[in-house]
């Protein structure tokens, strides 16, 4: 794990090699950002550099160090995840740890992944440990919420955020990397909203198959038994209806886009662009932003455990309700 890997964020890398070269480590640091976005890698990686025996600023990737860093034996990088939930005792172990010098690096540096998790206890524990920290210790918080920490925890680490990246540098690192096909890697790319590991996650589950599947069905509608049986397409799992309609949602958002500028270069479904000029023309740009409030208020419906089946007929009446008159 290097720097280099950190893909598209090189201000930030930049930053924590400044730090490392200068001396001027903070005891606490927040890495924040969207799922899939590099910071558990950049965190691994600053560990990695920091007790790095070469080089004073990047892991060399060669010495004793880095290759026990790489293996996820080193002494001193000590990463913490507490699954579904991180509860005071693995506050308390962790601060047990940091009583502790260095067993043979430089700092001990402590990951603790999913800081968002903690509970109401666990979070006041870390909080002692923030206030008094520990000589040679390094505590990195990362989370995709930073608005479930506490703000005394927040107020306490030094914060940086990883930013989602262009669509068109997760479709470069796709194609270049993964010997994905450039019109497959730029869907996963658009649909990904800057995230390389979300877009790798969209592949594996066969995104592009399923985007295929749902935008056949709405093109299928012409009446209420359609309509049926497309939304038998989103089966019953939560997750899975969520998924649909985030694809969905793209679609009517390309057909506004489009509508509004004319042009398809800023569609995320480009290769589908004859359909959505067709769903462009059929509705009014009114129609169209009122159809993507819809899946938004269904989505929230979904996400408080309302009624599945209900949820989907009346967001479905309001985006095709010609198809209900007939």
């Amino acid at each position: 794990m290097s720097f280099k890997e950190v893909f598209g964020h090189e201000s930030r890398t930049s930053l924590l090699e400044s730090a490392i070269r200068t001396g001027r480590i903070a005891h606490a640091y927040l890495f924040h950002g969207m799922e899939g976005i590099g910071k558990r890698t950049a965190a691994l990686a600053f560990a990695k550099a920091i007790n790095c025996r070469r080089d004073d600023t990047a892991p060399c990737g060669e010495c004793d160090s880095c290759r026990k860093a790489e293996r996820g034996v080193h002494p001193d990088i000590v990463a913490v995840s507490g699954g579904q939930a991180i509860r005071i005792g693995d506050i308390r172990d962790l601060q047990a740890q940091m009583v502790f010098r260095p067993f043979e690096g430089k700092r001990r540096v402590f990951i603790l992944d999913g800081a968002d998790r903690m509970n109401i206890a666990a979070a006041n524990a870390l909080l002692k440990t923030l206030e008094e920290p520990f000589p040679l210790n390094i505590l990195i918080l990362v989370t995709s919420r930073p608005d479930h920490l506490p703000a005394t925890i927040l107020s306490r680490c030094q914060r940086m955020r990883f930013d989602p990246l262009p669509a068109e540098s997760v479709a470069s690192f796709l194609s270049k990397s993964f010997s994905i096909a450039e019109e497959q890697a730029r869907i996963l790319a658009a649909s990904s909203g800057g995230s390389i590991g979300k877009a790798l996650l969209l592949k594996d589950q066969g995104y592009i198959e399923l985007r295929d599947r749902i935008l056949d069905g709405i093109a299928a509608i012409r009446g209420p038994a359609d309509i049926f049986t497309f939304l038998a397409e989103f089966g019953s799992d939560k997750e899975a209806i969520l998924d649909r309609l985030d694809i969905m949602a793209a679609f009517f958002r390309d057909a506004l886009v489009y509508r509004e500028t004319g042009s398809a270069d800023d569609m995320i479904n480009r290769d589908r662009a004859g359909q959505i000029r067709r769903l462009a023309d059929a509705f009014s740009s009114r129609k169209l932003l009122d159809g993507i409030r819809a899946m938004g208020e269904a989505r929230q419906s979904l996400e408080r455990n309302m009624n599945k089946q209900l949820t989907l007929e009346l967001m479905m009446f309001r985006l095709f309700p010609a198809s209900f008159e007939r």
